[in-house]
């Protein structure tokens, strides 16, 4: 099992950055392919970025991609999501995923996120 927590939220003017920390314990966090999603209010969570165990594939939604970057360092357990260029519209809160699938069966693993507010 993997627990997750989130840091480096806060609030920003637009046009600003802000880098989110994903902190994980237990082992084997190379095996697990990490993401970032958020949540406005009222609206679905969404995928932001996604990266694989080795850091060798990396995704990102259209409406970030150019602006955010998302990478880890296994070594420390942590995943990290630096957004800059900031815009009102990336105001949610923001969740680490963890995602293993071992034979058919998916596990996943969810912080309890971390806001983001950017102001105009």
């Amino acid at each position: 099992q993997v627990q997750l927590v989130e840091s480096g939220g806060g609030s920003v003017q637009a046009g600003g950055s802000l880098r989110l920390s994903c902190a994980a314990s237990g082992r084997m966090f190379s095996m697990y392919a990490m993401a970032w999603y958020r949540q406005a209010p009222g609206k679905q969570r969404e995928l932001v970025a996604r990266i694989d165990g080795r850091s060798t594939s990396t995704a990102y939604a259209d409406s970030v991609k150019d602006r955010f970057t998302i990478s880890r360092d296994n070594d420390k357990n942590t995943m990290y999501l630096q957004m800059n260029s900031l815009k009102p519209e990336d105001t949610a809160v923001y969740y680490c995923n963890a995602h293993l699938v071992l034979g058919v069966v998916p596990f996943d693993y969810w912080g309890q996120g971390t806001q983001v507010t950017v102001s105009s």
